[in-house]
């Protein structure tokens, strides 16, 4: 009878195994699927300079900004507002709330995401735009808006290409949306007031409410009426990758129009270009140094350190280009000097990917067990 019994319970032992395995095979499948980068995404270093040496051909040749002057309501270019609409409606797609719920299970690595993203690069950037940008307000306006606005899209692409904690990215990124609606104009407008630079509130506050507010919106109504018809398989692996074309495409847009509209102030005054990059890059170099000692201050391990690194580093560039656009116009230096966040952002946030998959090589941070280690036991 014990043995009959012990077999039963070596076979229950088994099956749960044999569950556990298929889900980390699942898990494993899943995060190599994630890591693999699309045609446009591959080749986005490269669409980004392409797009802004023609939007300048197109203002030396073509009245195209005359023409996206006429179609706006009220100061607010139409089709700058679909584009900028198409670019912040996937990203919403991550927001998942049920995932809040995870914050209790290890909270470290996301207090100290949140600290580098609402304290730190705020204020690393105020700094830096104080220092380099004094006397021009709507570049020192660029980068406030840069620094202020942690990311929620681009990261899971990066996320996975470290190899980071997935679950802890989807945590984080559905955190940050929500918080980018409570934070963000208000921090803009304290560290703007600070350097006396009258931003209007009313703008800020419909840029939130229209370039993230409605988004989340639709995306929470999208996740509601397409999931249960069509399942989450179909949602993950079609309509979010055909979604994420759509968003690159309006974002390139974005891109040569932004710069058919500045390319006469360009021609003319190029150390705009160089004056921008400069906070922007030093910026970047003091974050991740600051992100990377306090991971290791702190003794994350792998998995959880690069994650939090590279989320703490990075910047949401579309609301800051939709806020720049909103507060100051389509040809506006402030806009101007948000694409150039965009125009950084890709080139260094591979850099990091490649670096903390260094550091995690050079036992920097201790090491996770792989999660496809995982899937043999």
């Amino acid at each position: 009878m014990k043995d009959f019994s012990g077999a039963i319970m070596l076979e229950n032992s088994n099956l749960i195994s044999n569950t556990e395995i298929d889900k980390n095979i699942i898990q494993a499948q899943q995060i190599d699927k994630e890591k693999k980068l699309s045609f446009f995404e591959k080749f986005l270093v490269l669409w980004i300079p392409i797009c802004m040496i023609l939007g300048i051909l197109l203002s030396e040749y073509t009245n195209l900004s005359t023409a996206i002057d006429s179609w706006s309501i009220r100061g607010i270019s139409i089709p700058i507002g679909i584009c900028l609409f198409l670019m912040m409606y996937p990203a919403v797609l991550n927001l998942r709330a049920s995932e809040l719920k995870k914050l209790k299970d290890n909270p470290k690595p996301i207090i100290l995401t949140l600290f580098s993203n609402w304290i730190v690069a705020p204020l690393v950037g105020f700094a830096l735009a104080k220092l380099f940008l004094g006397d021009n307000d709507q570049l020192f306006v660029a980068v406030i808006l840069l620094s202020s606005s942690p990311c929620t899209a681009m990261v899971l692409v990066w996320g996975s290409m470290a190899h980071g904690n997935q679950e802890q990215n989807v945590v984080n990124t559905s955190l940050n949306t929500i918080s980018i609606m409570i934070f963000y104009a208000p921090l803009v407008a304290f560290l703007t007031g600070i350097q006396d630079i009258d931003v209007d509130r009313v703008s800020l506050a419909i840029s939130v409410l229209v370039f993230i507010g409605l988004p989340i919106i639709l995306g929470i109504l999208t996740r509601k009426i397409i999931i249960p018809r069509k399942g989450e398989a179909w949602f993950n692996d079609v309509y979010r990758p055909i979604l994420g074309k759509i968003s690159i495409i309006a974002l390139l847009t974005t891109l040569i129009i932004l710069f058919a509209l500045n390319g006469n102030t360009l021609l003319k005054n190029p150390q705009y270009l160089l004056l921008i990059s400069i906070p922007l890059l030093l910026g970047f170099v003091i974050v991740v140094g600051f992100n990377v000692l306090i991971t290791k201050l702190f003794r994350l391990k792998y998995r959880e350190a690069v994650l939090t690194v590279i989320i703490g580093s990075s910047s949401h560039f579309e609301i800051a280009i939709a806020t720049a656009i909103s507060a100051y116009g389509v040809g506006s230096l402030a806009a101007l000097g948000t694409t150039m966040g965009l125009f950084w952002e890709i080139p260094v946030m591979l850099s990091l990917v490649y670096f903390g998959r260094y550091l995690g090589k050079k036992h920097f941070w201790p090491p996770n067990t792989p999660v496809k280690s995982e899937s043999k036991e």
